[in-house]
Formats: structure tokens, sequence, C-alpha cells
């Protein structure tokens, strides 16, 4: 597969500095029930990378001793690992929010029937992939039929009381199914919760705004169209500074499958580790992330990664880029 990480290895990108974490996003594998064009990760049915039940551990020894507030599950498919259901209940007993970001056609898969009530149960948060409430785009990039599948999960969701704007939180995540960027989160948010209410009954809570990351499946799919520098110039021609201040490297840790820590889910999946204590340029911090031994969930219990130089390369710009793109959406509302 093409590959766009020698690439983004050298940036100009300006430097930046962790502020004292409050989220832990835990990458729980790459194994899927879906292999979506957009995906970041490079996940799917054929991927066997699992968190073991010796990190679960670790990650709520961890929550519990730096007092973390969120733990933001990701995956491939988080609900896919073995492990998902004891972490979300251990986490929950902490008194942790929990977030799960779920592809939505899981919970319709043999086996995972009982997964949304589950997720009420627990008050778990769910933010769910819906990439347009249109079902031809939907199935651009996930293919045949998961837009009816994921109508149905939503369908169940509601009636475990999702959305409702009774606690159990349900948001909706919009990634653009071409080169361009997401148009602006607030309008968009209001085409969705119209067009979903009124064709099925529907409702969510808030919709997130997330600009396409030129790596893994989604990078090479530009490369093999020609179409990456072309997409790379659209991101730094519409750089904003203000994004600087809120985007979420600053206030979270990510963790991978094997526990070793990044600045971002994003760093992840290039293997840019998360900087020990070393100081340096942006340029220079993106080069030396894989070079140096990986700081590991372990580190943790006895360090403080605050006030850390972040990693960064030239796939940052994704982030910064108009109205702002994060795991929450828009960094703020043009």
């Amino acid at each position: 597969m093409l590959d766009t990480r020698p690439l983004l290895l050298t940036t100009d990108f300006p430097a930046m500095q962790r502020e004292v974490p409050q989220t832990l996003q835990v990458n729980l594998g790459y194994l899927c029930n879906l292999s979506c064009t957009h995906c970041h990760v490079n996940a799917g049915p054929k991927r066997r990378e699992l968190m073991d039940r010796e990190q679960v551990d670790l990650v709520l020894e961890v929550l519990q001793q730096r007092q973390l507030k969120t733990l933001d599950l990701t995956g491939g498919a988080p609900e896919m690992n073995p492990h998902f259901r004891y972490l979300v209940e251990r986490a929950r007993e902490l008194g942790v929010t929990v977030i799960d970001r779920c592809n939505l056609t899981i919970l319709q898969e043999p086996g995972y029937e009982d997964l949304a009530a589950f997720l009420a149960s627990q008050g778990v948060d769910i933010v769910a992939s819906l990439p347009c409430y249109s079902a031809q785009n939907v199935a651009e990039q996930r293919g045949k039929g998961i837009f009816e599948t994921s109508i149905t999960a939503l369908k169940n969701l509601n009636e475990l009381g999702y959305g409702q704007g009774k606690g159990l939180q349900l948001n909706l995540v919009y990634n653009p199914n071409g080169t361009f960027l997401p148009p602006p989160q607030a309008a968009l948010e209001q085409e969705y919760k119209t067009h979903l209410q009124q064709e099925f009954g529907l409702q969510f809570d808030q919709l997130f705004t997330i600009t396409n990351m030129p790596i893994k499946r989604y990078g090479a799919m530009l490369l093999a169209k020609g179409e990456y520098e072309a997409y790379m110039q659209l991101l730094k021609d519409n750089f904003s500074a203000d994004n600087l201040r809120t985007v979420m490297c600053r206030q979270l840790l990510s963790v991978d499958w094997q526990g070793y820590l990044y600045d971002c889910d994003f760093n992840q999946m290039l293997e840019l580790a998360i900087n020990s204590g070393n100081k340096a340029s942006s340029s220079q911090s993106s080069l030396i992330g894989s070079d140096r031994a990986r700081p590991h969930l372990r580190d943790l219990l006895t360090r403080d990664f605050s006030a850390q130089p972040i990693v960064v390369g030239e796939h940052c710009y994704a982030c910064t880029a108009g109205q702002g793109s994060s795991c929450g959406g828009s960094l703020h509302e043009e």
C-alpha cells in the first residue's frame, strides 16, 4: 500500500506544548467489521491486533492514579476487543466518563445484539460514525447496505434513551467524502437533525465534523489518485493559528493496543511516539518520534507528561485547517 508517512515527517508546523492531560484515548485494537475508505487506522476484519487483559488493567490503574476524567475508546471497532465490557464496567465504577467510538453497524452484528443495552446500562457516551445522511454517500465511503444498518442501530439507540436529552449522549460524526474541508458544523448539524427526524424519526445530540487525515488508507488513496499534494495545499492554505489553542493533543494522551503512548491517535498510526522529555523544534520533533525508546502506559504511574513538546508533522495541518478538527468535532464555528 502507498504510504504518506515519509512525506509527513519534516514540517514547518508550529511547535506546541502539552497541558495537563484530562483524557486517555485508548485504541483497543485494529480489528473491525468494516473497511472504510477514510479510515486513518487501516482497520478491517482481517486485523488481529488487540489489547490484552494486562494492558487493560494497566489502563484502569492509570485512570485511578492520575484521576483522569475521560476514557475515550477507539479502534477498529473497540467493542470487538474481548475485554471491552470489563474495561467499561471498571472505568465507570471509578467515576470516569467513558466514550465509545462506535461504527453503529457493530450493534447489529451476530453476537453483539445486547451491546447497545449494555452501553445504555453503563451510561456510556456514544460517538457514532455516520459520514452523511445520504445513503449513496455512506455507501461510497463504507460499503453497500451500511447506511441502512446504521439507521436501524440508531433507532435502537433512540429506543434505549440515547439522543433524547436525558443523559445518554449520542453524537454523530461527519467525514467529507472527497478532498475538501467539512462545512460549518452548526449548519450541517441542523441539516442532519432535520433530515434524520423527517425521514426516519431519529434524534441525536451533536454532530462532530472531522477533517480527513492524509495517512494510512485515506493517504494511500490520495497518492494513488495523484491528489496528495493538492489536498495538503488545501489544508495549509486554510491553516488557522487560532486552532492551536484548542487542538485535542494539548489535553489528551493516546494509547495503542500494546500500551505505548502518543500525542494523538494520528501520531499513533504514524508510529510517532510521545516526546519523553527531549526539547525539540517542530521540524525536529517528528523526526525523532519513532527513533527513541517509546514511553509506555506504565510510565504514567511514575512520570508526569505535562508541559512536554508535542510531536508534530505535516498531517497536523488537518486539525488546524478552517474551523479546526478534533475527536470532538470543530474547534470553533466559522
